[in-house]
């Protein structure tokens, strides 16, 4: 029964240390990291991330897409597009991660408002 406990024990830490890596190499790109630290200041769809990163929108929507199946971003559709933002729920070291993030703040006041064509909600 004992060698049974400590074989289940084994394979959690496994588990664990691989979902780790994989969320740490989904993170080691840089586009998905810019794409991090865009989204740790505000809610953006992907019209506004291909803007701020310069990328085709189905290569972002790729992207995107990886980082919200790791569990990192949250999606909300608002009308015909989706807007993401960070899930407050993703693992503690992930999120460690976002304070050594520099600011976007900068890059994002350069950004067209609405640039999908959608309304602000008043």
């Amino acid at each position: 029964m004992e060698q049974h406990v400590e074989q289940h024990m084994e394979q959690h830490v496994e588990q664990k240390i691989q979902q780790m890596a994989e969320a740490y190499k989904l993170l080691a790109d840089k586009t998905r990291l810019t794409i991090i630290a865009l989204l740790k200041e505000k809610e953006l769809c992907v019209c506004d991330i291909t803007e701020m990163i310069g990328m085709s929108q189905p290569n972002a929507s790729q992207h995107l897409r990886k980082l919200k199946a790791a569990g990192l971003l949250s999606e909300k559709k608002k009308g015909q597009w989706v807007y993401y933002s960070l899930n407050p729920e993703a693992e503690a070291y992930v999120q460690c991660v976002y304070e050594y993030l520099p600011s976007m703040k900068a890059q994002l006041a350069g950004l067209k408002n609405n640039s999908c064509g959608v309304q602000e909600e008043a």
